[in-house]
């Protein structure tokens, strides 16, 4: 079993920066992938951003590329998203998620093993 605690969401301007983090605990080291997903009210889930914890392989949908960077701090057990430049459309509760299978992204949320209770970012224009 394992256990996501996503954190670091909060309210900003159009224009500015915030940092997620996600930490997880229990049996850790059957994770290969660790993502982030959004949803808007209204919408679907949907991916964000991913990495490989073994190979560090990132991907991102094409919304945020370039603006978005996903990292991990491995002695930590914990993933961490900086969100740049962040845009009114960027406003959803954001999930942290992983998964046991090796994946590279898009991500459909039905292939993801483990969740986070999500962190809400709300973005101003």
């Amino acid at each position: 079993q394992v256990i996501l605690v996503d954190a670091g969401g909060g309210s900003v301007q159009a224009g500015g920066s915030l940092r997620l983090s996600c930490k997880a605990s229990g049996y850790t080291s059957s994770l290969n992938t660790m993502a982030w997903f959004r949803q808007a009210p209204g919408k679907e889930r949907e991916w964000v951003a991913m990495m490989s914890t073994r190979s560090g392989f990132t991907n991102y949908v094409d919304a945020v590329k370039g603006r978005f960077t996903i990292s991990q701090d491995s002695a930590a057990n914990s993933v961490y998203l900086q969100m740049n430049s962040l845009k009114p459309e960027d406003t959803a509760m954001y999930y942290c998620a992983a998964g046991r299978l090796r994946m590279y992204g898009p991500i459909s949320p039905s292939a993801v093993d483990y969740w986070g209770k999500g962190t809400l970012v709300t973005i101003s224009s």
